[in-house]
């Protein structure tokens, strides 16, 4: 399997050559290797701006900047997404943002000129009001009716891309500025605004008596006389009328059933979407509507049927894959509601195959999550963690270690809140020498059981045979504490002896000198010489022995003393 950085390198080559879609594939499988690596998502952001895919390409940009807020190119990518978009103000703002942490970067500066370049060919501050009140009170009403009436634009009306770019203006005069290539809408502009003449006089070559500067849009259109010639619509049939008539019908009802589902009128939004589906059911974004209106309503069957139904048209009719995406993410959702886990993140998986959120990435992780934990709790069963302890002790004492191990391993996921369990394996893995694995274990062991004798001593073994001789001395010291009973003191004393005889056997051969300058190396062990009260400790020992039984007698200073004990700058007698 490729590492990230091959995939990363596979991407920026495949960008090189102009392959962008290749580009995008690798960079997505080098993110969901490395999900915190900021360049990756810098690197797809190119590539779908590349393709003008902006919307998306700003997605990845904003997280570009989330992950590393103070890296230039991310916002650079950014800027570049949003004067994609047109958003000309955003992309400003966001180059300005930019050069606050790389003042000189060229990229930015010649970003931020761009935004400003467009920026500049907009109207006027003082002609902006009264133009944009114009252009909204234009779009007011009935305008299809009003350009169906007129023989200069009655032909527009039978293009449903024409009453889409209409019910979007009306909905969001923003848009008209995203339309400004297509000269049929600013000749409707025009008309509604009774301005008609205007494109006739200068399509005659006269100039028009109005000598104030035409909108963006209009300067735009005018830059691109060939574009819009061939936008003109060709002569239609009856029926290419009757499919814009109702197309633009169903957009009406869709806009209808925006407004029922933001006021929570569900049955209300229901029928208008349904009407609209009825009318041009070809449409991805009614199905998904419908599914949405569903969903609220908590009628996760009918929303799942609905979403696949969106699914299929979408596909159908070669929909964008963020709409294939939603629709399968809400029945991702769905399911997830209706707690059939399998399902939710079957669907998770195939929307982010379409099209990769974070929202359904995180869904999904915590799904994958709550599975697995119920798997385990499943699985749970003390009987049988019983059982298979028994088999494991069977197996330990026939010096089958690693079969043993299996068993208790077992038994831990049978009855994970068993301390015995953990202090049995253990011993297992102390015996196949997994010494870092055993003291995990004896710790697991420990959190559960504190009182747990044994779990101490077999953590002090462990760290003996690590030769960390302080640290198994301190587990001795806990063991014998909690050995109320006596029971193990013959064991404790024994591998106490054993420390202390590592201990001398590793210091004898040290002189005082090796010792103090080994210890200085170890920053354990300097920050307990550097602690003035332990100067003071050493001091009074070195005037008077007997003054160590006091101190020995706060664990804290022991444990200490211990540690200087075995790195032998404290000899014993």
């Amino acid at each position: 399997m490729s590492t990230a950085d091959e995939l990363k390198a596979k991407g920026n080559a495949a960008f090189a050559a102009g392959n962008h879609e290749e580009a995008i594939e690798h960079f997505t499988k080098a993110a969901e290797l490395d999900p915190t690596n900021h360049v990756l998502y810098s690197n797809r952001s190119a590539s779908l701006a590349s393709l003008k895919r902006y919307d998306d390409a700003l997605v990845d940009a904003d997280k570009t900047v989330e992950l590393k807020s103070d890296w230039p190119k991310g916002y650079s990518r950014k800027g570049a997404a949003l004067f994609g978009l047109r958003r000309f103000e955003d992309a400003r703002a966001t180059y300005e943002e930019g050069l606050k942490h790389d003042p000189a970067n060229a990229l930015l500066k010649k970003g931020l000129a761009d935004a400003e370049a467009a920026l500049s060919g907009m109207p006027d501050d003082e002609d902006i009001g009264g133009i944009a009140n114009r252009m909204s009170a234009a779009f007011q009403g009935d305008v299809l009716g009003k350009l169906a009436a007129n023989p200069k634009t009655a032909a527009y009306v039978a293009d449903p891309s024409f009453v889409a770019k209409i019910r979007a203006i009306q909905a969001n005069p923003n848009k008209l500025q995203e339309y400004a290539d297509d000269q049929r809408i600013t000749i409707a502009m025009f008309t509604l605004m009774g301005m008609g003449d205007i494109f006739s006089q200068a399509a005659a070559g006269s100039p028009p008596e109005h000598k104030a500067s035409p909108p963006a849009a209009a300067r735009a259109a005018e830059a691109k006389p060939q574009a819009m010639e061939e936008d003109e619509p060709a002569d239609l049939t009856e029926e290419d009328k009757e499919a814009a008539a109702k197309k633009g019908q169903a957009e009406e009802a869709k806009a209808q059933g925006n407004a029922a589902y933001k006021a929570r009128q569900f049955d209300e939004a229901l029928e208008s979407y349904s009407k609209a589906i009825e009318l041009h059911g070809t449409d991805i974004t009614y199905w998904n509507n419908k599914a949405a209106v569903y969903f609220e309503m908590g009628l996760f069957d009918e929303c799942i049927e609905t979403a696949e139904k969106a699914v299929e048209v979408g596909r159908e009719n070669r929909a964008e894959y963020k709409h294939i995406s939603k629709a399968l993410g809400r029945i991702g959702t769905a399911y997830s509601k209706k707690d059939d886990l399998d399902n939710a993140i079957r669907y998770y998986g195939q929307s982010l195959a379409e099209h990769r959120t974070a929202d359904v990435l995180d869904k999904m992780r915590a799904l994958e999550k709550l599975r697995k934990q119920r798997a385990e709790e499943a699985y749970r069963d003390d009987a049988k963690a019983d059982e298979a302890r028994e088999r494991g002790n069977t197996l330990f004492k026939e010096g089958k270690f690693a079969e043993a191990q299996a068993e208790y391993s077992e038994a831990v996921k049978r009855n994970p809140g068993d301390a015995r369990n953990y202090s049995n394996r253990a011993a297992c893995l102390t015996k196949l020498i997994a010494l870092p694995e055993a003291i995990k274990d004896c710790e697991t062991c420990i959190s559960i059981d504190p009182t747990f004798v044994k779990a101490h001593i077999r953590k002090s073994n462990a760290l003996f045979m690590m030769r960390e001789y302080a640290e198994a001395l301190d587990a001795l010291e806990i063991a014998k504490a909690q050995d109320t009973d006596k029971k193990n003191a013959a064991e404790i004393d024994q591998l106490e002896f054993k420390c202390y005889g590592a201990i001398n056997e590793h210091t004898s051969r040290l002189t005082p000198e090796e010792a103090l300058k080994r210890a200085q190396a170890n920053p354990k062990i300097a920050s307990i010489l550097a602690n003035p009260v332990m100067q003071n400790i050493l001091q009074q020992m070195q005037a008077d022995p007997r003054a160590a039984r006091e101190h020995l007698k706060n664990p804290a200073v022991a444990s200490n003393l211990r540690k200087l004990i075995a790195a032998g700058i404290v000899r014993m007698g």
